[in-house]
């Protein structure tokens, strides 16, 4: 049977050790977690069956592996150390059988994105991020057609948006939209991106290094690689749709508790095709996974044995071909989950009401 692994670690530390480690969840605090995550080894998560092609039958298995690092810890100690404590961990899927290597969350992002830690492996490795940008711009899409918000006439933006994931992300976006606002910290990045697009879509491209263009933002897509949230409910206008790719979130906790007049969709949640079971609850319903483990699943099933996305530099043929790749193999988006829960019809209903409000106050405000 072809194999693969994932790498995972913990984002909230207390929560996500509490779902391997119970105790030491309890009687750690974040600040020693943090510490002693610097001395922990590898850790083996589960085995994952039952992934199982709806195209051809095939079917796959799989291994959940942790590396220990907190994102606060990756981004404190030195990018070697980070290494090669990612490099362990992808020698222990090695070990296990594993024919290629996906990274997850801040292992697919530090340093150099995959790359070094590539030419240390016997494996190829994936970061996932192809199809994690066709997943959430599908998402966008989806949501928006839910909410009654015609792509042909609104304003979207992109946080983060000289990343990987956020540039091609913002290009495909960019399509869809007659007004696009691309968000970052830095102006000439910002300002390739936006010539880029501008040369190859009819879009109007604007560019800030704050949230101000988010105010007028129908459709918003955030995927930055910060440690705390950046997207606050000031920032959002009624109606708005926020599909947050990031991992930490970048949408503020706040926003949940405080604008029930927008909707913030958790981005990249698949269905993955077959009877599968993880056998380790990582947050997500039955058979959902995010989007960055389905493009290594949907990898093995095709007998892809590359390392398919590394580094800072992605394409939009690239994105296209995984998701074509990941459809024939029933891997499908899974519904929409907001800050860990699902999406109900009336939060659907009351955004909704919102957007259409927001819609006829900029209507009456353009002809005065």
């Amino acid at each position: 049977m072809d194999t693969f692994a994932f790498i995972i670690h913990p984002i909230d530390p207390k929560r996500d050790v509490s779902r391997k480690f119970p105790l030491l969840g309890r009687m750690l605090s974040v600040e020693q977690i943090n510490f002693f995550s610097t001395y922990f080894p590898p850790v083996y998560i589960s085995e994952i069956t039952g992934i199982r092609s709806a195209a051809t039958g095939k079917e796959i298995k799989g291994w959940f592996v942790a590396c220990p690092y907190t994102p606060q810890r990756m981004l404190e100690l030195p990018e070697r150390t980070v290494y090669a404590k990612i490099v362990q961990t992808g020698r222990l899927a090695q070990n296990l059988g594993a024919r290629l290597l996906g990274l997850g969350a801040f292992t697919s992002v530090v340093g150099d994105a995959g790359v070094t830690i590539a030419k240390q492996l016997s494996i190829p490795v994936t970061t996932g991020d192809s199809y994690t940008v066709a997943v959430a711009v599908e998402a966008v899409r989806e949501a928006a057609q839910l909410l009654g918000i015609t792509l042909g006439t609104a304003t979207a933006a992109v946080v983060g948006a000289t990343g990987a994931i956020g540039a091609v992300a913002a290009e495909l976006i960019a399509r869809d939209v007659p007004t696009l606002w691309l968000v970052g910290r830095r102006v000439a990045a910002l300002e390739a991106v936006r010539d880029r697009i501008v040369s190859r879509t009819p879009a109007r491209v604007e560019i800030a290094t704050d949230m101000r263009g988010l105010q007028d933002a129908d459709l918003i897509l955030t995927v930055t690689s910060a440690v705390e949230a950046v997207i606050e409910p000031e920032h959002l206008k009624p109606g708005t749709v926020v599909c947050d790719v990031a991992r930490p979130r970048d949408v503020s906790a706040r926003v949940a508790a405080a604008r029930d007049d927008v909707l913030v969709i958790d981005g990249g949640m698949v269905e993955v095709p077959g009877d599968v079971d993880f056998h380790f609850d990582f947050g997500f319903p039955p058979r959902m996974a995010y989007a960055c483990m389905a493009e290594t699943m949907a990898l093995a099933l095709e007998g892809r044995w590359e390392s398919y996305t590394l580094g800072k530099n992605l394409n939009v043929p690239q994105v296209e071909e995984i998701a074509r790749i990941a459809a024939r193999h029933g891997f499908r988006l899974g519904g929409f989950r907001s800050f860990e829960r699902a999406v109900t019809a009336e939060q659907i209903e009351r955004v909704r009401l919102a957007a259409q409000n927001a819609a006829v106050h900029r209507h009456r405000k353009v002809k005065v």
